[in-house]
């Protein structure tokens, strides 16, 4: 079945709603526990004041996530099992709440040692962490490659070619997932940014479904239920985020947002698009992992580190140039736009 907006309107509004009544009572406990964001010494002047603002609120979106997708799922049972049909969806659904859910808990337990360090280190080392992310998505793939076994092909098609498969595929999957949710996260540095870079792609993931449908009918209704729910959740979150935030998502949420993005994408064969939808994600990404490698190469051969960008991720980088904070987001979000009237033009010449 292929998606309509009265499908997907229900987990779209749900999560919006449960994210707008969730917020207040949330952003208060977080200022009550003290649960405040400290800001980096060699970071622009314009973000001091941002001291002490609320972080871990990717709470709210993922209740918001959890809200409009249960939503969907009890309210449009009858109409996505018919009777009869296999209801394999289900567990596949469970799967995807739970990597988002696990790797929240993964950006919340990190957001709180960064809060309240042990000895000198704030958050968790980056290598426990990055192992920890890769076993995580490695689960789930393995999840994928078990319970659909006889429905889900392990290769990246573009345009119907086969590009790789077998366990080519298996590790481009897993580079896929790990290294988005870690974009998604670098990318969160600025009021609104990543809320509403995530909103645009989910609503245009959303829409592809509703042009192309998906190759597996089963994902087909769990996807048409989660996707709208992020950009439902990430749109409410945006309400609280925007400039001046009065909270942050912290790695709570950019984790949890950033791995379901991709996750969505290899169950239903959508990797091209869902790359080319987040190409301000894999910008900023790459910008940062450019500064590093430049440094650490010029230290080694001059002795003196050099630097690409006047700060990583670019976004800072545009910020310390003389572009405001505003004036960096929108013009991001527009970016994200442009992104996303690529992948639907994608549909026209018949890519996905």
């Amino acid at each position: 079945m292929t998606p309509n907006v009265t499908f997907i309107s229900l987990p779209f509004a749900a999560a919006f709603v449960v994210a707008m009544i969730f917020a207040p009572g949330m952003i208060a406990a977080l200022k009550r526990r003290g649960v405040r964001q400290t800001i980096s010494e060699d970071g622009p002047a314009s973000h001091k004041s941002k001291a002490g603002t609320p972080t871990m609120g990717g709470l709210i979106i993922i209740a918001g996530i959890l809200g409009g997708t249960l939503a969907g799922v009890w309210f449009f049972r009858p109409f996505t099992s018919p009777q009869g049909s296999s209801t394999s969806w289900i567990p596949t659904l469970f799967a995807l709440l739970v990597l988002g859910l696990s790797y929240g808990a993964l950006g919340f337990i990190d957001d709180y040692l960064t809060i309240h360090p042990v000895g000198q280190v704030r958050g968790i080392s980056s290598k426990p962490k990055s192992a920890l992310q890769i076993l995580l998505a490695a689960g789930f793939l393995a999840y994928l490659a078990i319970a659909h076994k006889q429905t889900f092909s392990p290769v990246l098609f573009v345009g119907g070619t086969q590009l790789i498969s077998g366990w080519l595929y298996w590790a481009f999957a897993l580079f896929f997932m790990v290294g988005m949710a870690n974009f998604v996260n670098i990318s969160d540095g600025l009021d609104g940014l990543v809320s509403g870079l995530v909103a645009i792609a989910a609503i245009a993931f959303t829409l592809l479904l509703i042009f192309v449908g998906l190759r597996h009918a089963t994902e087909s209704r769990e996807i048409a239920l989660l996707m709208p729910a992020i950009a439902g959740a990430c749109l409410a979150f945006l309400w609280f985020n925007a400039n001046p935030a009065r909270v942050f998502m912290g790695d709570t949420g950019a984790l949890a947002i950033g791995v379901l993005l991709p996750a969505v994408a290899i169950i239903t064969h959508t990797e091209i698009p869902m790359i080319i939808l987040s190409l301000v994600f894999v910008f900023d990404g790459l910008s940062s992992a450019l500064q590093w490698a430049v440094f650490k190469f010029t230290r080694i051969t001059t002795g003196t580190g050099r630097r690409v960008f006047k700060k990583s991720p670019i976004h800072h980088h545009f910020e310390l140039s003389g572009w405001s904070e505003q004036t960096v987001v929108v013009r991001f979000w527009i970016c994200g736009v442009i992104a996303a009237l690529m992948t639907l033009a994608g549909i026209g010449m018949e890519w996905w």
